[in-house]
């Protein structure tokens, strides 16, 4: 059965809901959710994060509403997810695009990230 997580769980920032809401309505994709999800390892102390636009939710699913855009999490990600900030930033060096701060993202040693990871296309940790 479909499960329902605080809101506090994860947090869309304002910027990343309004990017989000943007894509969705340029794209017309209506009743689509942000899925955020583990894509596998990154640095030697964080893992990296994947997003999807996606209308496919699964019973083992996990979905909440952060900043009015649905957010749908799989039962393996959301242990890393947890407490996890995620902003949209548009730098002038690195370009535009979404940035997962989670502080459940390390890997086994947990002391070296101290705050967190940032992980987007790359993965960046603060140590």
């Amino acid at each position: 059965m479909l499960q329902e997580i605080d809101v506090q769980t994860i947090e869309l920032t304002p910027a990343a809901s309004k990017a989000v809401t943007n894509i969705l309505t340029e794209r017309n994709l209506e009743g689509y959710a942000l899925r955020v999800y583990v894509a596998g390892g990154g640095c030697s102390s964080c893992v990296n994060f994947g997003m999807a636009l996606d209308n496919n939710v699964r019973d083992v699913d996990m979905m909440f509403e952060s900043s009015g855009v649905k957010v749908v999490v799989d039962e393996i990600s959301i242990d890393y997810l947890r407490g996890a900030k995620i902003d949209f930033v548009n730098d002038p060096e690195r370009g535009a695009g979404f940035i997962v701060n989670s502080p459940n993202a390390q890997g086994h040693n947990h002391e070296q990230a101290e705050e967190g990871c940032a992980c987007g296309g790359s993965c960046s940790c603060n140590n």
